[in-house]
This record gives C-alpha cells, structure tokens and sequence, in this order.
C-alpha cells in the first residue's frame, strides 16, 4: 500500500467532502501518522471510512467523524481541553496539536498504556492520559475550553457540561441506534446551554456510560 496516497485519497474523498474545509484541520490530518495509532492486525484499515477495533471492544472513531468533531471544536493554542475515550490516543494527538493541554480518560489500563506509548513515539508531549470512565469527567482538572466524546452516549451526563468553562464547547455524538447525532453543547452562562445538531452519524458506545430508563414518570 502507497501510505502516502492512502493518506491523501483518505483526506480529499472521505473527510473533505464531509464538510471538513478547516485548512489547519486538514493539514494536520496529513502530517499526524494514523497509521501509527492504528493496532497492527488492523493496519489495512488505517485510511478506511469505518471505525476501527481496539482490544476490549474499544475503537476509534471513523477518520471523517474524527475530523468533523475537531473542526467544529474551533480550538485555540491557549485552551485546555478534556477527551472521554482514548482509545489509541489519536484523536488526542489531534486535539493536542491544536491546544495548549490535554487530559485523556480511557477506562481500560492496557490501552491507556498504549496511548501512552504511541503519543510518546509521536512526541506529543502536551498530553496526560488518566484512567478511568469519565462520566464524571475529572473534576481536579476543571473547568476546561472544550470537551471532546470520542464515541456515542445516550445523553450528556450534567458532570461534565458542569466542567466547561462559560464560553467553553462540548462535542459528542448522542442517542442511541438507529438515530445519533453529532452535538455542539456551549455554555452560555452558570446554568444555560446551546445545543446544535452538526450532523447525522452511528458510533459505537463509551464503556461505562448508562443507558436512560426505558420509562419516565
């Protein structure tokens, strides 16, 4: 496999037509190596429009939905945000380059180590990956600019949106089969919030987030 235009083919017919037009978005899209946070019994699977297996039924999300979450972000060097589902670490390294810090919470110790390792081999050093589920998001760190869920949850649990700072921005990908969408939660002030739909997706769950009550009284 040509790498390099795998790459290439990736960015310009699967991310790019998904309304992904960020030039700093899409440059950094070309120069982090997906490839290298991509386990390697899956290595074909690098530069495909699906997700991708981890160990324990972890994943990464699809290279296009990755790319649109970060796009809408609208990240700042000077922020400081919070990713829920690490996975690999890539969408960390993506964050990390358009930020000044970066917490990670991954669930599982194997695959935080891992992350470790790959971020590390990428020599990306404005990140800490935390183990843990993350519902609760990591309070000793708030508040924080942004918040990214790198997979779906059937609603936003209010710890987190507590955790962004007024002004800040929650991505996450909300609902359940066969209805998701992709959400931009902003803090408004102390107790208000805007949401807006970006767009219509199916992602596998985050480990450790519940499910609602199938009644309501």
């Amino acid at each position: 496999m040509n790498t390099e235009q795998a790459r290439f083919n990736m960015i310009e017919q699967q991310i790019r037509p998904w309304n992904v037009l960020d030039d700093g978005v899409l440059r950094l899209l070309a120069m982090v190596r997906r490839e290298d946070f991509v386990p390697p019994a899956h290595g074909a699977l690098a530069f495909v429009d699906t997700e991708v297996p981890l160990a324990d039924g972890e994943f990464m999300l699809a290279p296009k939905v990755e790319a649109r979450l970060l796009q809408e972000l609208k990240l700042g060097r000077h922020e400081k945000v919070l990713e829920v589902g690490t996975g690999s670490g890539f969408m960390a390294a993506l964050l990390a380059h358009k930020s000044q810090q970066v917490h990670t919470m991954e669930q599982r110790p194997d695959l935080a180590e891992l992350a470790r390792q790959n971020l590390k081999r990428a020599a990306v050093f404005n990140v800490q990956v935390h183990e843990g589920d993350g519902v609760q998001g990591l309070p000793s760190e708030a508040p924080f600019d942004a918040i990214a869920l790198s997979g779906s949850v059937a609603e936003v649990p209010p710890a987190l949106l507590q955790q962004l700072k007024v002004g800040g921005r929650l991505v996450g990908i909300v609902g359940q089969v066969p209805v998701m969408r992709a959400e931009l939660v902003t803090r408004t002030g102390e107790a208000s919030f805007d949401r807006k739909v970006l767009f219509d997706t199916v992602a596998p769950r985050l480990h450790g987030f519940g499910e609602p009550t199938r009644f309501r009284f």
